[in-house]
């Protein structure tokens, strides 16, 4: 068996370590992204029900716990917009 020349065996060390660090720099970069994008889609959605709800209140809808027709409300939602 030959023997491994220690310098050869250094610089594949170092060049593996590069490439693992450079890989978790590339995994955390988009980790970073997609949390950036989730968040932003939360604070979209929070908009959107926020919005939905303002819109059922001008259409009269009744609270929670009441019963409307979804053609009902969707009626009068179609009617508000129309107006706008």
């Amino acid at each position: 068996m030959a023997e491994t020349d220690p310098k050869s065996v250094q610089d594949l060390t170092n060049v593996v370590q590069t490439l693992l660090q450079q890989m978790q720099d590339k995994f955390q970069t988009m980790s970073d992204q997609i949390i950036g994008r989730i968040d932003e889609m939360s604070t979209r959605i929070d908009d959107l029900e926020k919005n939905i709800a303002d819109l059922m209140t001008q259409a009269g809808a009744p609270n929670e716990g009441s019963y409307v027709t979804r053609s009902e409300v969707y009626r009068r939602l179609f009617s508000i917009l129309k107006n706008d």
